[in-house]
């Protein structure tokens, strides 16, 4: 499964539960937050100030 910009957090983590130590590693306390199930990883990364296309890298190795 690749991960893209436009998928909901908690998609993500549904499908690849193993990404929670990615996300939590780029700074993203979100993954437990009531708001990941609508938020997509574009939005969060926007909202935390995070690089969008290293975060995808990352949860796509």
């Amino acid at each position: 499964m690749t991960i893209t910009r436009d998928m909901l957090i908690g998609e993500i983590l549904r499908e690849k539960p193993e990404s929670v130590e990615t996300l939590l590693r780029f700074g993203m306390g979100c993954v437990g937050c009531p708001s990941s199930q609508m938020e997509s990883l574009e939005q969060a990364a926007m909202v935390h100030g995070i690089d969008l296309e290293k975060l995808l890298e990352e949860l796509n190795k």
